[in-house]
């Protein structure tokens, strides 16, 4: 990396055009992002500005309306100051939330000084690979290769449809190390999996630019250097000096970042709205960090030691003093009780655990499925002593051992063969529904990392013995993250099964792009009446298990929810049956 390229790439990563400051220092400003004005906002326009650059703005004034995905809405100002640089205009649409679209000042006089480093309007992209494509040119740029010889820049690969970003666990080579074609280069945990990184090309690793335990590295942002000749090596190693800055959880230069932390944190000035979390919380500002610039206490430095409990009260810091009511005699208002948040909060203890790759991307997408996907959930009990007994029975003549979640797999597969309207998915560009030409089925797994999907494909044409093999490896291929991506993508339908715990019944999310999931609860004893062969109706004990079908209504109405269930009820009743299909 060039020395001084990397300041510059932080600045323009919004798109936002920054001449070099040399000596015209950025005075004590606020960026203000587009807004989240409802749960399912990711992106907005703005279709007015009501204030105008220079303009004054006091707290709760309207500084533009907003077109999101509901409505158009006012956009309130939380902070007072003056209005320096409008970066997205009127117009402006699919600004992502977060995105910054206007600099407010604290002092008139700084207007100028603001105005002054900037050359041009926020640049919106409504095009999101067009943006990830930029974004890696800017990145490979801080190479420099007028000074390199031949060479191959290796990216973060992109090893599933659904991964955006990954993290280097392992590098099995070292710089200065010949590579061949179809060599493993590391092992990059995914959002599905752990998977081997296998290289195109032959040559020596020059500079390895992301170490090992690196998270959140983009797709396509460089990772390693490749030269064809050994002796270019070292020329390579000196113009990439010091390797890639990457934003990730590990950071190489964290000391000196908390060196200059600590420098920053005398408190100068007091933003308006900091004053007033400080007063209404009495807070002691000897135990706040300042992060603006020049010692700019700011209203997320307070919220953030409120949150963090990490903060002092001046109107409790000494047991001696007591509130004016409790000297008096008088009863204590609710003001003069220490409950603030801050005090809760101290008393508090909890730990911090990192999530994986996995986790994050199954948190994003669930949360996506159920704000996206019109759930509908279907509910009945199977009698399932015919299951038990025929799982004992091959176990005790054949002894072939296969579990009771084997046995539902291949019941839902014959279901689905059975009623193909239920084994299909929706596709939003046609607008219509897609049915599959195979039932493959997606096995819910446990594993550290978080909840992986295998698949069993054509589950249908196969043995519930074939089944039960292949669940067994897929399962611990899953545990120990060897899962191939051809081995857990494009399923048509899932189960989720809980029944070795005591969960009775629950309703599974849909995973996306399928349209349904089945949710599997344990079998409990239920007294119900029986009809006997002399036709007398008597009390009996019975096994029976809840099953719920969460499916996506865009797919599935009541007639194709209910037939697949009546299908599936009928393969219970008949178990042995699934033998010969």
């Amino acid at each position: 990396m060039v020395t001084g390229v990397h300041d510059s790439f932080i600045s323009s990563k919004w798109g936002v055009h920054v001449q070099p400051f040399s000596s015209v220092e950025l005075s004590p400003h606020l960026v203000i992002g587009m807004p989240a004005l409802s749960p399912t906002m990711t992106q907005g326009n703005i279709a007015k500005w009501k204030k105008k650059e220079g303009d004054k703005i006091e707290v709760g004034d309207i500084l533009c309306e907003i077109e999101t995905d509901k409505a158009t809405l006012e956009f309130e100002s939380l902070e007072e100051g003056f209005l320096a640089k409008i970066l997205a205009p009127e117009g402006s649409k699919n600004v992502p939330v977060g995105q910054p679209i206007a600099i407010t000042v604290e002092d008139a006089g700084d207007i100028q000084n603001v105005s002054a480093s900037f050359v041009g309007d926020l640049d919106v992209k409504e095009d999101k690979d067009a943006k990830n494509d930029d974004r890696v040119k800017e990145i490979s740029s801080m190479i420099n290769t007028s000074q390199l010889p031949p060479h191959l820049v290796i990216q973060m690969p992109s090893l599933s449809p659904t991964m955006e970003q990954g993290c280097i666990t392992h590098w099995r080579v070292k710089e200065g190390d010949k590579v061949e074609m179809g060599d493993v280069l590391c092992e990059i945990e995914t959002d599905k999996a752990t998977v081997e990184f296998e290289i195109l090309e032959e040559g020596y690793v020059a500079k390895i630019l992301v170490p090992e335990g690196f998270k959140d590295v983009a797709v396509g942002q460089p990772i390693a250097v490749i030269v064809e000749d050994a002796d270019n090596i070292e020329t390579v190693k000196s113009s990439v000096s010091g390797g890639m800055q990457i934003k990730g959880e590990k950071s190489p230069h964290h000391d000196s970042k908390v060196e200059s932390t600590d420098q920053q944190s005398i408190i100068t000035r007091i933003s308006p709205a900091a004053k007033l979390l400080i007063s209404e919380h009495d807070l002691d500002t000897s135990s706040l960090r300042a992060s603006g610039p020049h010692g700019t206490l700011l209203k997320s430095d307070v919220l953030a030691a409120i949150k963090s409990g990490q903060v002092s009260s001046e109107k409790y810091s000494s047991k001696e003093t007591r509130s004016p009511s409790l000297q008096e005699g008088k009863r204590p208002s609710k003001a003069d009780l220490p409950k603030s948040k801050s005090h809760l909060q101290q008393s508090d203890s909890f730990e911090d655990l990192p999530n994986t790759q996995i986790r994050k991307v199954i948190a994003r997408r669930l949360l996506e499925s159920k704000q996206t996907i019109p759930h509908l959930y279907f509910s009945t009990d199977v009698v399932v002593d015919p299951l038990l007994s025929f799982r004992k029975e091959l176990k005790d003549k054949h002894d072939i051992k296969v579990s009771v979640n084997d046995i539902v797999i291949k019941a839902v597969a014959v279901a689905l063969r059975n009623v193909p309207e239920a084994n299909a998915y929706w596709n939003d560009e046609k607008g219509e529904v897609i049915l599959c030409d195979s039932v493959d089925i997606s096995i819910a797994v446990a594993t550290e990392k978080g909840l992986l999907t295998p698949i069993v494909r054509n589950a249908d044409q196969k043995s519930i013995t074939a089944i039960s093999l292949e669940v067994k490896q897929l399962a611990e291929k899953a545990r120990s993250g060897k899962l191939a991506p051809n081995e857990y993508q494009g399923g048509t339908f899932s189960i989720s099964n809980l029944g070795m715990y005591p969960v009775d019944h629950f309703a599974a999310i849909i995973n996306p792009p399928q349209a349904g999931i089945l949710a599997v609860g344990r079998g409990n004893k239920v007294v119900e009446p029986l009809i006997g062969s002399d036709g007398i109706e008597r009390p009996a004990i019975v096994n029976k298990m809840c099953l719920t079908l969460s499916a996506d209504h865009c797919v599935f109405d009541g007639k194709v929810g209910g037939a697949f269930l009546s299908a599936l009820r009928s393969n219970f009743s008949d178990i042995q049956r699934l033998l010969l299909l």
